[in-house]
């Protein structure tokens, strides 16, 4: 059958229907939901990744925040999204670990109800306190509290947070005389520090390290198992007559349950190029953050660990929900 020019002209749209479409964004943005408002690490970490995925992948990627009710906002968000890989949770322990012990009516499982996509970071939690107060590490923090009358007051980012964790699991392995002040978030508590409304918090490096080197905090020890390679002289708790002691806090991203292994492992491997990217592991460092950009699977391992440690935490300190 010979063509007519009609067609010709019919296949010819057709062709640069075709090519139109292939040029055309064909991927839906990123959406990295954070379960705080903007500011602190999760965000931080979330901003910087969604600008860099741009970039590098020319992939659009967009920060929704949405505070509140402990995470579970964003959780559920991201839990009842379509599983196609567009839709992400930036949580931190205290949303995939800590949060499962500590709420008796959670509406989200962290293993069922998600596929953990990368564990990108780890933060440090440093023991800080105001320069007036006179002491210079953890053994005089301490001692101060057994001889103040009523003890020493800290606060912390809410009832069950790593922060509060880190400061009962410390208050139970020395009998520290130390008591409990909670608040919403480093917002709140770093600024009760400075005036001098708690005596100690513990804190990540973003929220302090501009306060220290202005000389207004003291950093007397870091939470993790290992010193900060940022401030190598602030020694570990466990460094500092506490063996045992070790609160990690890390930073991940879960994709909702349902989410293609495939389309699970593309994300992984995309997030672990930019967050190798030497301008972005500069500007971590810079926070305080050790890159881990490890697999969905050894993710899954972390988030099955945390719960575990976090579950006597709870148990024992008789953490509330505030």
């Amino acid at each position: 059958m010979r063509a007519t020019p009609l067609t010709i002209l019919a296949l010819a749209l057709a062709c640069l229907a075709g090519v139109a479409a292939a040029q055309a964004p064909s991927a839906k943005p990123i959406r990295l939901v954070v379960p705080f408002g903007a500011g602190g690490g999760p965000d931080t970490i979330a901003r910087l990744l969604a600008n860099k995925l741009a970039e590098a992948l020319g992939q659009p990627a967009m920060v929704d925040n949405r505070p509140g009710a402990g995470g579970i906002a964003a959780a559920e968000l991201v839990m009842k999204a379509a599983p196609d890989g567009t839709t992400l949770f930036v949580a931190d322990s205290a949303h995939y670990a800590i949060n499962p012990n500590l709420r008796a009516n959670l509406p989200y499982d962290p293993l069922r109800d998600f596929a953990p996509v990368i564990e990108a970071v780890d933060t440090h939690l440093f023991l800080t306190v105001g320069v007036s107060l006179p002491v210079r590490s953890v053994a005089e923090f301490v001692a101060l509290s057994m001889s103040s009358p009523g003890g020493l007051h800290y606060g912390s980012s809410g009832s069950g947070s790593p922060h509060h964790m880190a400061m009962e699991l410390l208050r139970m392995m020395s009998e520290a005389n130390l008591i409990h002040v909670p608040y919403k978030g480093v917002a709140q508590s770093v600024p009760a520090l400075l005036s001098g409304d708690v005596a100690a918090v513990f804190a990540g490096p973003s929220s302090l390290l501009p306060l220290v080197k202005a000389g207004r905090l003291r950093m007397l020890a870091v939470a993790s198992g290992r010193r900060a390679t940022f401030v190598a002289n602030v020694p570990t708790i466990a460094e500092s007559g506490y063996p045992d002691f070790e609160i990690a806090n890390t930073i991940g991203l879960l994709a909702p349950a349902g989410t293609p292994a495939e389309s699970v492992r593309r994300l992984n491997e995309n997030f672990a190029k930019v967050l190798r990217l030497p301008d972005v592991g500069k500007r971590l460092a810079e926070l305080g953050l050790d890159v881990i950009a490890g697999t969905p699977e050894q993710f899954s391992r972390s988030i099955q660990q945390q719960i575990e440690k976090y579950a006597k935490l709870v148990k024992i300190s008789n953490a509330k929900v505030d």
